[in-house]
């Protein structure tokens, strides 16, 4: 590979720095990559075209407009993949290693896209739960809503995942409207530049909404506001020196870390040699061990067993551990590659020792390099340790070797082995294997607390596992105390760290216009037109339908229950139905309700409304005796549009009895043509 000179993306161009350019070099053999630096640039001015140029362009679009971007940046990533694993090879990284990271960083673009376009509203303000009522009339009331943070996300990522990492946090930034500034680890910063170009060249993002910064972030930091968020993944002691970083706390920047991780796994006292969890559970620590030769933050450091199978594992485990092959990934055979570089290698050798101070090494030499590979390599065999005392023990859990390292150690009961879990002080995450759903319930309430996630596996579902060092954007990625404290991803969830949640008070017409959603209380206009006949784009929120009555007999009860074989008591038998103390005798049918509402409100003929998508929220309020009589008020409440064809129309249903009364409320969905 030739290297060349890493170029930083500053307000909108290009931009390479003068001098003051470090070396970076090649896993495999130490020769030079790539010069990275950033020397003479403006970080104020690259914050402040964030704010000033990405961020109202990005949060001049809906939520489903930014879904679509991602869904582009993520198609483009996968069609030059091959670009980005022969830069990859140079980390030490294995094609596998590589496919988590690649693909795997354009499948969280690929999720978040279609959460946003599936879970988000076509709009730029997300509501958050029901309508509050602050007053006896209705006409003061509340409502949460999240909306854009009107600064810029500093990224400060790692370099195990020089792909991934970056997109995990960029995915659910973007879609939260804010534009970031990405600063990749300078070992790996080779990769992260190419994916950058990879994205720009979609031509997708706009102006400011994505910069790079290469070499130092400089004074950037001391630009910050309160509307701004740094998210840093790396080591405990550089996220405490940002944490407390005096702009950072002046202004309460919000602050989301992932760092230092010395993550456990669980064997269960079920788990004996003869069961699928056994080898499962041997099969998982040596795939921690070796996937990107053991450099994740979800690793596995702890592994932790029944005492008198402590020798079972250790021989499982060695055995399986032989027939790893390290060396260079183009090679055939190859199994784990090499360290990001040497100062890492010292960093794990260092560390190892460190370790052996409570524990001996059972397999694996960490100073001597491994057969046939280059001497001026980062290479290092996998390295188990055991520590028979861990009680007594303090480096083991304390210091993490961020490589293909684990220490294995014994448990005497489930207690014992939550409270040795307990002893990381918080983690990303850990694993059970057991088939004993009593452990499981034992082992989450004890220890669930400690971590950001928790993987339960056994025989059913170890085939479809994603396995413990797996991240998935669906999911929480971070943990509590050593972890860092914070969150990233998660869905949804993930998104609203890069927006502000906002508690609007007022009347429900002014915050039925501020949310683009029809609340009770608001302006209703009782359409001229039944409101199935209008297209999606004619029909106004507010607009409303008011249906006749229909009284419900005792013969409709009846012929409602024998047709369905729904003969429940209290429909059936007035004696039992009126002992009882929900009913006053017999009564009709909940879903003979909706049925009959349904036939009171739909228009039948062929119109707009394509199809009945479903129902929510629904409560029978006040139950419906013989000779009552039912009406229904259909509101247009919110609209969703899908695609240029057709879009989502949320119906406020309200079911009222002879006297007004309230009998049942449900959010009607159909779908409805533009």
């Amino acid at each position: 590979m030739t290297s060349r000179i890493l170029q930083n993306y500053v307000s909108g161009g290009w931009y390479t720095a003068p001098s003051g350019l470090s070396p970076v070099v090649s896993a495999l053999d130490g020769t030079e990559v790539a010069q990275i630096g950033s020397g003479g640039l403006d970080f104020g001015a690259m914050a402040a075209y964030a704010r000033t140029t990405g961020g109202p362009a990005l949060r001049a679009l809906t939520f489903h407009e930014r879904a679509k971007i991602l869904r582009g940046l993520a198609d483009a990533i996968i069609a030059r993949k091959e670009e980005l694993y022969t830069l990859s090879a140079h980390t030490g990284a294995t094609r596998t290693d590589s496919w988590i990271d690649i693909e795997g960083g354009a499948a969280t673009l690929f999720t978040y896209a279609s959460k946003g376009r599936r879970e988000l509203p076509n709009a730029r303000i997300l509501v958050d739960g029901p309508v509050e009522g602050l007053s006896k009339r209705g006409s003061f009331v509340g409502q949460h809503v999240y909306t854009s943070l009107q600064g810029v996300a500093v990224h400060i990522n790692a370099f195990n995942f020089p792909v991934w990492g970056m997109l995990e946090k960029l995915g659910p930034t973007l879609l939260a409207g804010v534009p970031a500034i990405v600063k990749p680890a300078s070992a790996s910063a080779y990769v992260t530049e190419q994916c950058v170009r990879i994205m720009l060249e979609t031509g997708l993002l706009p102006k400011g909404a994505l910069q790079l910064i290469t070499g130092s972030t400089g004074d950037l930091l001391d630009h910050l506001t309160g509307q701004d968020v740094v998210s840093f993944t790396g080591s405990a002691a550089t996220a405490q020196k940002l944490q407390n970083h005096p702009v950072i706390a002046r202004e309460s920047v919000r602050f989301v870390a992932e760092r230092d991780s010395l993550n456990a796994t669980l064997l269960g006292p079920d788990a004996t040699p003869e069961t699928p969890e056994f080898d499962l559970f041997v099969k998982e620590i040596v795939r921690e061990m070796t996937v990107k030769a053991g450099q994740k933050c979800t690793a596995i450091r702890r592994a932790f067993v029944p005492s008198e199978l402590i020798d079972a594992v250790q021989e499982a485990l060695c055995a399986r551990l032989a027939k790893v092959v390290v060396g260079d990934p183009a090679q055939e055979g190859v199994t784990m590659g090499a360290l990001i570089s040497t100062a890492q290698l010292r960093d794990v050798r260092e560390t190892i020792a460190q370790l052996a101070e409570d524990a001996r090494i059972v397999f694996g030499d960490p100073n001597t390099p491994p057969p046939g590979t280059n001497a001026n390599g980062a290479f290092i065999s996998p390295v188990l340790l055991r520590c028979d005392a861990p009680w007594t023990a303090k480096n083991v859990h304390e210091r993490e070797a961020f490589g293909a390292v684990s220490t294995l150690m014994p448990y005497t009961d489930l207690n014992d082995a939550i409270a040795l879990c307990q002893r990381g002080a918080g983690s990303l995450v850990m694993s059970l294997f057991t088939h004993d759903p009593e452990v499981a319930v034992t082992v989450v309430e004890g220890a669930a607390s400690f971590h950001g996630r928790v993987l339960i596996n056994d025989r059913d579902c170890a085939k479809e596992s994603t396995g413990h060092g797996s991240p998935l954007p669906a999911l929480v990625h971070g943990g509590p105390g050593r972890a860092g404290g914070g969150e990233e991803m998660g869905g949804i969830r993930g998104v609203k760290h890069y927006m502000q949640r906002t508690a609007l008070q007022g009347s429900p017409g002014t915050l039925s216009a501020i949310t683009n959603r029809w609340m009770n209380g608001a302006p209703v206009v009782e359409a001229g037109v039944h409101p199935f006949r209008r297209t999606f784009a004619e029909l106004a929120l507010g607009e409303s339908f008011t249906s006749g009555q229909r009284v419900i007999t005792l013969d409709d009860i009846e012929h409602f229950a024998h047709f369905t074989g729904d003969t429940f008591y209290a429909h059936m038998d007035e004696a039992a139905a009126a002992a009882n103390p929900f009913f006053p005798g017999r009564v009709a049918h909940g879903y003979l309700i909706l049925s009959f509402a349904a036939g009171l409100f739909v228009d039948p003929a062929p119109g707009p409304v394509l199809a009945n998508y479903g129902l929510e929220n629904l409560r029978f309020i006040k139950p419906v005796s013989p000779g009552d009589a039912i009406k229904v008020r259909l509101t247009a409440k919110a609209k969703n549009q899908r695609n240029a064809e057709y879009g989502e129309v949320t119906w406020d249903a309200l079911v009222t009895n002879q006297d007004g009364d309230t009998v049942a409320t449900y959010d009607l969905l159909t779908m409805n043509a533009l």
